[in-house]
């Protein structure tokens, strides 16, 4: 059976400032998105019977709220596709770390399907499926470092240079919900009116709220903030991330801060200029 084998990689927020909150009880962000060369890795075997499986576990996943899966099915309905898909999902992304895995994860299983079912969406069509997923996902499908405004839905590119980060992973989860739900949680950053940001630009406006309730944030920022003034967390948390020169300088970095917490996990990663499935998504059509 035709089959295929694609990444999924993590993001990182380089900042996130929550703007206001909408009359539906979503907030309003800004956030600096940008995906990296770790991540996890995905295997699809195409069927012909329509069956949508989960070919392996993810622990912590059940299968009834697994994104790879619903991203399938959303696929599966947009295109009215006979076919069906065996997934197996190969996790690096820790859960609950602020590093996209689960959008991830559906971003790369809507691109490898429309190629693998020959579907040949085109991506402001993936972008309209992957916004019923999840905030992150859209993302993902656009491909390139981007600004993301209002929910999450408005994206706009944004050209930045490679960057060499060590990311630091607290054995802890965080539930976004969480930390969005804080009765303290600062509402009203300034918006940016310009789309030229220098290196440690902003903040993350939901790091306080989750340093106060997981003390294990607030040292992973302070081992990785003896390297680089960068340091900060990424999403809703529990991952850290600082930027660095060089490679040899992140992995310094980082083999200092695994030193000083045993049984920590944390990697080196390099920032995308391009999704690794970007074209993937076909060609946009012209009136």
């Amino acid at each position: 059976m035709p089959a295929l084998t694609v990444p999924a990689p993590a993001k990182l927020n380089l900042f996130l400032h929550v703007t206001g909150r909408r009359s539906d009880g979503y907030h309003e962000l800004e956030s600096l998105f940008v995906a990296l060369d770790y991540g996890d890795a995905i295997t699809l075997v195409r069927r012909d019977d329509g069956a949508i499986l989960r070919r392996n576990d993810v622990v912590g996943v059940p299968a009834d709220s697994d994104l790879a899966l619903r991203a399938a099915r959303a696929l599966q309905r947009e295109a009215q596709c006979g076919y069906g898909v065996e997934i197996e999902i190969s996790k690096r992304i820790p859960l609950g770390g602020g590093l996209g895995g689960g959008s991830s994860n559906a971003a790369s299983v809507l691109l490898a399907l429309n190629r693998l079912w020959g579907v040949n969406l085109a991506r402001a069509a993936l972008i309209r499926v992957a916004a019923g997923l999840g905030a992150d996902v859209p993302f993902f499908i656009f491909g390139e470092p981007a600004m993301a405004r209002g929910i999450g839905d408005r994206l706009n590119a944004v050209t930045l240079p490679s960057l060499w980060v060590a990311v630091l992973c607290p054995p802890i989860s965080v539930t976004t919900a969480e930390i969005f739900s804080a009765p303290e949680l600062t509402r009203a950053t300034a918006s940016a009116k310009m789309e030229v940001f220098s290196e440690g630009y902003g903040r993350n406006d939901l790091q306080p709220i989750a340093v106060a309730r997981f003390p294990d944030i607030a040292a992973a920022i302070a081992l990785l903030a003896k390297r680089s003034p960068s340091a900060r967390m990424t999403g809703s948390g529990s991952s850290v991330f600082a930027v660095f020169a060089s490679e040899a300088m992140a992995a310094a970095a980082l083999a200092a801060a695994l030193g000083a917490k045993s049984g920590w996990r944390g990697f080196v990663a390099r920032t995308l200029v391009r999704h690794p499935l970007a074209s993937f998504a076909a060609a946009e059509t012209r009136a």
